[in-house]
């Protein structure tokens, strides 16, 4: 009976002794374990912040190249086109559909750089203002355009948008679109490209930042232009828009007869037509809303100019 006792005592602190082993050896497991963990997390956090650094490097490094280029735009290829001044006037040879064969022509050969001619031949009609000075007809056209509901482009100057804000604030307010005329209205193709850009963008800021309008209608002044001009329009975001009629309607102290006037705008209308009228016109205030009324008699409907 001792014996078995004593026997039973040697097996039952034995059992003990390989428990406190196993309980060592998952300590010194769990140990391990722990500290692969953390050298996992440590590793993951490294190349988390290595791609964070690499994300924020690259988008810094895209943003410079971005403010490199606005600061030092790249002219290179634009300056390997033909820079010969070119002028425009739409003609007076026109096609079956009434269209002037000169604006078909140009459209096709210089609508690579955005340039507007004449848009497509359908029954719309876009109608367009130059604004170099006010001669106190603007608020009177706007008043026409507003009665007939008929949407127009002026296209304005920094001198006429300093000095008549307020007319400029009513085309935006009433749905016109506002295009920009330069800031000096200089003749584009004798200016260097960098003297050109300026002119564009110095009016696009002056605007964007005193009317929260954001312009992209550009229209040469005397419709001046040389292909280098047009592609640099181009690379500023903007469509150089010209006409396909226009008649001598700009010089305030010799204006033609309002009679005349009305039955020669409404003999040459075509589809796609872009008209250009100057509104220190009295001529052109006076007969606008007859002029309206007879080009949609003729069955055109008016659009506004994108």
């Amino acid at each position: 009976m001792k014996r078995k006792l004593g026997w039973l005592a040697a097996v039952l602190v034995l059992v003990m002794m390989l428990g406190s082993c196993r309980k060592i050896e998952d300590a010194s497991s769990m140990e391990s374990h722990s500290e692969s963990r953390k050298q996992q997390s440590s590793t993951a956090a490294v190349s988390s912040e290595q791609t964070l650094s690499s994300d924020v490097d690259s988008e810094e490094s895209s943003n410079a190249e971005s403010e490199e280029a606005v600061m030092n735009p790249d002219y290179t290829d634009i300056a390997k086109l033909d820079d010969k001044k070119n002028g425009w006037g739409q003609g007076t040879q026109v096609d079956e559909q009434n269209r002037p064969v000169s604006c078909t022509s140009y459209q096709k050969k210089y609508g690579k750089y955005g340039a507007v001619f004449i848009k497509e031949d359908n029954r719309d009609f876009y109608l367009t203002f130059d604004e170099g000075y006010e001669n106190g007809f603007t608020a009177k056209i706007l008043d026409v355009l507003k009665e007939k509901n008929v949407p127009a482009v002026f296209f304005v100057t920094q001198d006429y948008v300093k000095k008549n804000a307020d007319l400029v604030k009513r085309m935006i307010a009433e749905g016109h679109v506002v295009g920009n005329h330069s800031w000096t209205h200089p003749s584009m193709p004798t200016l260097s490209l960098e003297q050109a850009a300026q002119e564009i963008t110095k009016l696009h800021d002056y605007v964007k930042e005193q009317f929260g309008y954001e312009m992209t209608l550009f229209r040469p002044p005397m419709g001046e232009y040389s292909e280098q001009t047009l592609a640099l329009a181009q690379q500023l975001g903007y469509q150089s828009v010209f006409w396909s009629y226009a008649y001598k309607d700009w010089d305030p102290k010799n204006q033609p007869e309002e009679a005349a006037s009305l039955e020669k705008a409404l003999k040459y209308a075509h589809g796609g037509a872009v008209y250009l009228l100057h509104a220190v016109s009295e001529t052109n205030t006076n007969m606008l809303g007859a002029f309206i009324d007879g080009i949609r008699e003729k069955g055109y409907t008016f659009k506004a100019l994108q």
